[in-house]
């Protein structure tokens, strides 16, 4: 039997899964952990060499898996994590590691560009859909034209984790539009790199890869580098897209009306529309899916990452000792609020600086007060980006929620009782490698359309809001604005 398999390439693992054309069953899954490294305060990086070795022992046991139950690989799709900055030269080799989406160090070329340069910072918005922030490659390589000018001359080709374990496999320099919309260097409607985006950066056009759509393929060839995946000559390689627009398709949120809200380390809401939005304010991003289909949102810095910190720094408990504890205290905290910021931030504030804090802090409040408010503040700050994301795309109906939080009912049953809709869940959480395989389908005429692939998602258990619940939490959300207006 066929299969396909999607590939999610995200900052703490990458993961794979086969399936069959009638998405039946999951054949094969695998994953394996990544190390982020922190050389410096502010600095997140990744070594890719690791994560070309993460890749190649995935891709290995689901090759071996799926060949035990006697089925063949046909295709394989890309989900990858976007933002990611890493220097090549003309082989494809890196000239260092690869800077994240979390790194900081960019923060001043931000500032920048929403202060002193605001006008070109709208223009480049306008023309990218991509939030001015330290996050963004094209904020990255200004900074390298400040701080590093001589790695900016050096460097024969920026690409992204993507475009360099793509190269890895096939030889070639290519991006999808769906991570080149990410980078705040491409031109969204040009389909081609912004020369105003690329001469603030201080590169030149031959530096990048050249962009194709994100249904883009080529056929697989074994090579010297690539042969220890075990993948098999003649496998179609489908470039696909970034996590977040694969996360709303394999969610099966393509339907206006349908917000996708994912938590893993970071965080983000999004809804797909089927026309580009531009925010005057600058607060959300537009990122390309497919010709007709753009998610639309905003990201937070701070979402499983805020439960690590509880876990680690502030209880010193495993994880589930956590979640029990918060489990004993009422919705709001008795009053107690948290300001999630343990990272900097991205919507809806945009600003790398902030910081978090608790307020409202009383006698009676005790640990699981402090555990459950943490739990909590993720979510409203989530919920303040669903309230601008509102203005341009109307309510949400319904919330399709992936990502590690989702594994745990009491963080999931809170959002649909704040949120006050039904939260569903996927019948399988590996959004983001669903997304890839679906977009496989569209691109080789099994389905005609994302809206048909969508319908093929299967879900599991749906979380009703609690109407009391809600009316606690709205007063609550109201207090957590407040204080977060007057920050």
């Amino acid at each position: 039997m066929d299969c396909f398999v999607g590939v999610d390439v995200g900052t703490t693992n990458v993961k794979a899964m086969a399936m069959p054309a009638d998405l039946s069953q999951i054949l094969a899954h695998a994953s394996a952990p990544l190390t982020m490294l922190n050389p410096e305060p502010g600095y997140a990086e990744q070594d890719p060499n690791e994560i070309w070795s993460a890749f190649v022992q995935v891709i290995a046991e689901v090759v071996q898996e799926t060949a035990k139950g006697g089925h063949t690989i046909t295709h394989l799709a890309f989900c990858t994590a976007m933002h990611s900055l890493l220097p090549m030269d003309d082989d494809g080799k890196p000239l260092g590691n690869a800077i994240l989406w979390s790194d900081n160090r960019a923060e001043a070329q931000a500032t920048e560009l929403r202060t002193t340069k605001a006008d070109l910072g709208k223009s480049i918005y306008q023309e990218t859909g991509t939030p001015l922030h330290p996050m963004i490659p094209l904020c990255k390589l200004a900074w390298l034209r400040e701080h590093d000018p001589r790695m900016l001359r050096r460097t024969a080709h920026f690409g992204s984790i993507k475009e360099f374990l793509w190269h890895k496999l096939t030889g070639a320099f290519e991006v999808d539009f769906s991570i080149a919309t990410a980078t705040g260097l491409f031109n969204e409607s040009a389909r081609e790199w912004s020369k105003i985006a690329l001469d603030y950066a201080g590169v030149r056009p031959d530096q990048l890869s050249p962009p194709v759509p994100t249904t883009y393929q080529r056929t697989y060839q074994p090579n010297s580098s690539s042969r220890s995946t075990n993948l098999p000559a003649g496998v179609s390689l489908l470039i696909g897209a970034s996590d977040g627009c694969l996360a709303n398709l394999g969610a099966g949120a393509i339907k206006r009306g349908t917000a996708t809200l994912t938590i893993g380390t970071s965080g983000a809401i999004r809804q797909t529309v089927r026309k580009p939005l531009r925010d005057a304010q600058i607060r959300l991003f537009c990122y390309y899916l497919d010709e007709g289909h753009y998610a639309v949102g905003g990201p937070t810095n701070n979402g499983g990452n805020v439960l690590e910190w509880v876990s680690e720094k502030l209880t010193q408990q495993e994880t589930k000792a956590v979640l029990e504890e918060a489990a004993t205290i009422d919705p709001g905290s008795d009053g107690l609020l948290f300001l999630p910021y343990l990272q900097g931030e991205r919507a809806p504030l945009w600003d790398a600086s902030v910081r978090g804090a608790y307020l409202h802090v009383d006698w009676q409040h005790t640990r699981a007060h402090f555990v459950r408010a943490a739990l909590e503040g993720v979510l409203f700050n989530l919920l303040s980006i669903n309230e601008l994301l509102t203005e341009f795309t109307g309510p949400a109906r319904v919330i399709h929620a992936n990502g590690g939080f989702a594994q745990s009912t009491l963080w999931v049953q809170m959002l649909a009782d704040m949120a006050g809709v039904p939260v569903r869940l996927n019948a399988s959480n590996e959004s983001g490698s669903m997304g890839a395989i679906l977009l496989t389908m569209k691109a080789i005429g099994l389905v005609k359309t994302l809206e048909e692939a969508a319908e093929r998602v299967a879900f599991g258990q749906t979380f009703e809001p609690d109407l009391h619940r809600h009316k606690v939490y709205r007063t609550a959300f109201k207090k957590w604005q407040d204080a977060l207006a007057r920050l």
